[in-house]
């Protein structure tokens, strides 16, 4: 089952995704859910970028299914939708 992430990811809620995410560090393998976010700043896709980087380097998987066209979209303008997994018309391997 996947873990939604929340609907908004301004910079006002990275303390609480942060925890969130905190807790599913060592997670053999993550799916987050994208399809209720609704607002994003770059302080949340730094720390979602940054969460998904820990977990490579530590051999985990990580992948954000069903990303909403806001996510894509701010993914897209600060150049992390390829290392997110969120650009699926890109031609890269996610």
């Amino acid at each position: 089952m996947p873990l939604s992430l929340q609907a908004d990811l301004g910079i006002e809620q990275v303390t609480d995704l942060q925890a969130t995410l905190q807790s599913h560090l060592d997670d053999a393998t993550l799916e987050l859910s994208g399809a209720e976010v609704r607002r994003v700043h770059t302080a949340g896709l730094q720390l979602l970028h940054a969460f998904i980087r820990e977990r490579a380097a530590r051999g985990l998987s990580t992948t954000i299914t069903l990303p909403s066209p806001t996510l894509v979209e701010a993914a897209r303008q600060l150049a992390l939708a390829v290392s997110l997994g969120v650009d699926k018309d890109s031609g890269e391997p996610a």
